[in-house]
């Protein structure tokens, strides 16, 4: 019997122009923004550690440097904390260089979010599993998603992508799994995935959400793929033609998932992020609730 193989490696597509986000994105990156006291690739690449990812490959566009900048050492600053008695804040910052292995290159080819896979397959395995996260999206829970993900991955040896019960009415907005069978503990077979829907012609009550397992029956399919009208290749549409001629499983995510991608959705998340905190939580509780009150 073979043995089973590992998911050690992560793609994170940072290539995106950040329009929505203008000015504040014209020189620097979205996945920069921060949160809290960390920008939101830092938690993307923690959410992949966690998981046991030791390679990290950053798939980004023009202006991103400042992300290769951030997981690199700063030597000098690094030995001024040591210098003023700040050691622990410099150990935290040799941390975040040291906790993986990062690659970056650049994206080239057809717009989509298909392309940075492809980008990236020639520093894949011929068989091997990896694990893909946006960039720009966060997931907070009492286990990562990555750590679910590559759970269901190692339990079935196949690709798996990320599901959140989803309101009727926001369905349209996102890629739906039609389900074949449900294998408990939030596991589901996957017969085909629908992107956006029509109103009421969802076929399930599940968005796929950002996070997969995917392995390289998708590069193959990705690579045969043609640009749609828009000139695009979409990841959903190779997801989508591999669950209807091979195995593909959902896993229903136990957790709160945040998209920062819009100016709404990346405030929510500093409010949920600082709530939670320990540090902030009970003061800013505390603003908020005067704050409210005086409305």
């Amino acid at each position: 019997m073979p043995s089973k193989l590992k998911v050690t490696k992560a793609i994170i597509p940072a290539a995106g122009l950040g329009t929505r986000f203008l000015p504040q994105t014209k020189a620097m990156p979205k996945e920069m923004l921060p949160l809290i006291d960390k920008p939101i690739i830092q938690y993307v690449v923690e959410e992949a550690v966690a998981a046991g990812i030791t390679d990290i490959i950053i798939v980004t566009g023009a202006h991103k440097r400042s992300i290769e900048d951030h997981f690199d050492h700063q030597y000098e600053l690094e030995a001024k904390l040591d210098h003023d008695g700040k050691g622990q804040m410099a150990d935290e910052l040799r941390r975040i260089a040291e906790q993986a292995n990062f690659v970056y290159i650049r994206q080239k080819g057809s717009y989509g979010n298909g392309t940075p896979i492809l980008n990236a397959a020639h520093l894949l395995d011929d068989d091997e599993p990896f694990l893909v996260l946006w960039a720009d999206e966060i997931f907070t829970g009492p286990k990562p998603r990555a750590v679910q993900l590559v759970e269901a991955y190692e339990r079935l040896q196949a690709p798996v992508i990320s599901l959140m019960p989803m309101a009727a009415e926001r369905l349209s907005h996102y890629g739906v799994p039609k389900v074949g069978q449900d294998l408990g503990d939030g596991l589901l077979r996957l017969n085909h995935l629908v992107e956006k829907p029509a109103p009421g012609a969802a076929p399930s009550q599940y968005a796929s959400v950002g996070g997969y397992i995917l392995t390289p029956q998708i590069v193959k399919l990705l690579a045969a793929a043609q640009p749609d009208a828009t000139g695009e290749i979409y990841l959903s549409a190779a997801i989508d033609q591999l669950a209807r001629t091979g195995a593909v499983y959902g896993q229903v995510l136990d957790g709160t998932w945040h998209d920062t991608g819009n100016k709404a959705k990346y405030l929510e998340c500093i409010v949920e992020m600082a709530l939670a905190s320990e540090e902030l939580g009970p003061q800013f509780r505390d603003y908020l609730r005067d704050k409210l009150a005086k409305e």
